[in-house]
């Protein structure tokens, strides 16, 4: 059995020879074949946790690895898995093996890009194994300082402002989760253990006072109205693989943390804040949907979308149904894949264009049909068409959204249905002054995507089409612990 470490090896690996290769072309070749070594180190844990799960073996962590470092502070090197964390690591080697393959035009200190590109994986992928919170903190961390760099230096636009208040809203985020990990740490018998304090009896009113910090804290990674401030000027600054990673990734990183740290170890405080998540939630929806109604950018139209999308997100964490839950970690496996691509389209538009304006752009189908196909493909996916990710995972939300037997609820969760209105207003709009109509002269002769560009968006599609056609295996996935989670809620009353 190959463990958990080895894939934290592999880009530990992958970057010492990328520092010490000799050429661009080596640094290319040597990340993209160490991102294949952890899409497939991924695939081969997800087939091995799935035949344990199939023998009926009920122990919620697998493949876990535990060394005590400061035994006398609780602190330990602890990792593990369960099914909503493997559904994370999928995301996770999908979109750092498209994002590293789309960089392959780069020619600006490419070996330093590509070291922070790695330097993200390593942290995502630390952040989603880790059972102790100091070591979740730590890899939370390392997600956040290679993305202030790649805005900052490979970005466009006012990439110095968006670098800043990126690192800005993320440190203050990351600030509120150590807070709160500290108090957790102290009322819950002084480990930092994520298993143990899930067994702690940490009192309700302790829980009423850590969990905000935590919520919140994650909250600003993953786009919580109000402080999603940092999304569009990040997402609109990056360079296109910054834009995936930050989008397909990091945002993710936030969705986990509230489920797995703040309403996994806090019930109590789950079900008093319910109400206050659910009414955030609303208003990021809307009004996520209704700004990006508004631009005229495309990666400005895809970040603000992101605001609109995370919003499901947190509305179905803050419903603590199973359904809903589960269709929480299905949003964030289908928006990942979803938004990746279309920032990776954008990407590819943007180099031959040299504009993301899409009232100078127009009839690129018949210069670019290929990208256009792909273009149509991430914005059905988005306003939720049957046979994508996105319906699948909007659909599973609003079900299990709707088992919430009150009026508030299903308020709450009609308001939700009635943006995806909004939503197909904007993405056919951005795909019919896009591509359709004449093309301009200055855009006739612009060629397609290279092989590498279209490699990188198909394992994207891949993903989408295999959970929006067969999502049963991702939900067989995460149902169970989901399951767990929703008990662990319904025995704290």
């Amino acid at each position: 059995m190959i463990g958990l470490s080895t894939l934290l090896f592999v880009p530990l690996l992958t970057a010492l020879l990328v520092a010490i290769a000799r050429s661009d072309r080596q640094v290319k070749l040597l990340s993209v074949f160490g991102a294949v070594v952890q899409l497939a180190l991924v695939l081969y844990l997800f087939n091995a946790y799935s035949a344990i799960r199939e023998t009926g073996d009920q122990h919620q962590w697998l493949f876990e690895e535990q060394y005590k470092l400061f035994p006398s502070l609780g602190i330990s090197y602890h990792l593990g898995v369960d099914g909503i964390a493997i559904s994370m690591l999928i995301l996770t080697a999908l979109v750092v093996l498209s994002g590293l393959l789309i960089s392959w035009k780069q020619q600006v200190m490419v070996k330093e890009y590509y070291l922070l590109l790695i330097l993200l994986s390593l942290g995502a992928y630390g952040f989603f194994m880790s059972l102790d919170l100091l070591l979740l903190f730590f890899f939370l961390e390392i997600a956040v300082i290679p993305k202030y760099l790649l805005i900052g230096i490979w970005g466009s636009g006012k990439k110095s402002y968006s670098a800043n208040k990126l690192a800005l809203m993320l440190m203050a985020g990351s600030a509120l989760v150590l807070i709160g990990i500290l108090g957790l740490y102290f009322a819950g018998g002084r480990t930092f253990d994520l298993t143990s304090l899930a067994n702690a009896e940490i009192i309700g009113r302790k829980q009423l006072i850590f969990f905000p910090f935590i919520f919140i804290g994650f909250g600003v990674f993953t786009a919580l109205f109000p402080f999603h401030t940092w999304v569009p000027d990040g997402h609109s600054s990056a360079p296109t693989a910054g834009s995936m990673f930050l989008a397909g990734i990091s945002m993710k990183l936030g969705g986990y943390g509230c489920l797995r740290v703040a309403i996994w170890l806090m019930p109590e405080a789950a079900r008093e804040y319910s109400t206050a998540i659910i009414i955030l939630a609303s208003i990021g929806i809307l009004y996520g949907a209704f700004v990006t109604l508004m631009q005229k950018d495309l990666k400005y139209m895809n970040a603000y979308s992101s605001i609109s999308h995370c919003g499901f997100v947190l509305l179905a964490l803050g419903m603590l149904t199973k359904t809903a839950v589960v269709g929480a970690v299905m949003q964030m496996v289908s928006h990942g894949l979803m938004t990746a691509l279309f920032f990776a389209v954008i990407g590819i538009i943007y180099e031959r264009t040299h504009t993301r304006q899409m009232n100078e752009m127009g009839g690129l189908l018949k210069p670019m049909p290929f990208t256009v196909a792909l273009l149509f493909i991430a914005g059905l996916c988005s306003l939720g068409l049957p046979g994508f990710s996105g319906f699948v995972a909007e659909m599973t939300i609003f079900v299990g959204a709707w088992q919430r037997d009150e009026v508030f609820y299903h308020t709450a969760t009609v308001l939700a249905c009635a943006s995806i209105v909004v939503t197909a207003v904007y993405i056919l709009r951005a795909i019919g002054k896009t591509a359709m109509g004449p093309t301009p002269a200055q855009f006739s002769e612009i060629g397609d995507a290279n092989w590498t560009e279209k490699i990188a968006v198909l394992i994207l599609v891949a993903g989408i089409l295999a959970m929006g056609l067969m999502p049963n295996w991702l939900t067989t996935l995460i149902g169970p612990d989901a399951e767990l989670i929703i008990q662990k809620i319904n025995n704290s009353r």
